[in-house]
């Protein structure tokens, strides 16, 4: 899988518009995203567990799109795109989504859905068996998975996966120095965003209202790794 990553990354850099450094913008995901890799280390140091960031190799950009979109491929590549800023609306609605992405990297999510859809769609086969012989149906899979070019409320996640992702990210957010009491603003700032959504029985997805009821309901616990 982290290999994959790296290769579908490097392609996606190549036929998209990356912002360089000298971008503002490009800069502060930069610099949020290094606190927040270092927030991650710490906190999986802290739990015994860092093996589960063994060969990552953090990097973080910035794309010119409209879409509402952002996603973390396993390695901790991160992407955002231009369209999602006015929503983040500044640093901590950014780390909000950074965190909430890295965790599902983190927690594996994606490796989960990419057997399901394998088991799905070529019958079991393995992931390297799946590479050699239909590359571009594994390609598609890893993108649907990991949200590269959908909108970032349609990522292919359950929703208890989408719940554990939350509340990872919260502490994450926590311990790299952003109020995770945010994530309420930001959450309903999506949500006001308006679009035809199906009821939260049909969804793969939170509602808009038991997701912010639920990330309320942890605040107290991720405010225990927030020190400002």
């Amino acid at each position: 899988m982290m290999s994959m990553s790296y290769a579908q990354y490097d392609q996606f850099l190549k036929e998209n518009t990356v912002l360089s450094q000298s971008n503002s913008q490009a800069q502060s995901i930069k610099n949020i995203g290094n606190k927040m890799a270092a927030a991650v280390n710490e906190f999986l140091k802290q739990q015994g567990n860092l093996k589960r960031v063994k060969g990552y190799e953090w990097d973080f950009n910035l794309v010119q799109d409209d879409q509402i979109n952002a996603w973390c491929m396993p390695g901790g590549k991160v992407v955002f795109y231009t369209g999602i800023l006015p929503v983040c609306k500044d640093e901590a609605g950014i780390a909000v989504v950074m965190s909430h992405e890295i965790a599902h990297a983190i927690a594996r999510h994606g490796n989960e859905r990419m057997s399901q859809q394998l088991a799905i769609q070529l019958g079991g086969m393995s992931l390297a068996t799946a590479m050699q012989e239909k590359p571009e149906v594994v390609q598609g899979i890893f993108n649907q998975v990991y949200g590269v070019g959908s909108t970032l409320g349609a990522l292919a996640f359950s929703r208890n996966q989408e719940s554990e992702a939350d509340k990872m990210g919260l502490v994450f957010m926590a311990m790299a120095g952003y109020d995770p009491e945010t994530a309420i603003e930001f959450w309903e700032r999506m949500s006001s965003l308006g679009g035809q959504k199906p009821p939260e029985l049909m969804s793969t997805h939170p509602s808009d209202e038991r997701r912010i009821a639920d990330i309320k309901a942890y605040l107290p616990e991720a405010k225990k790794y927030y020190k400002n």
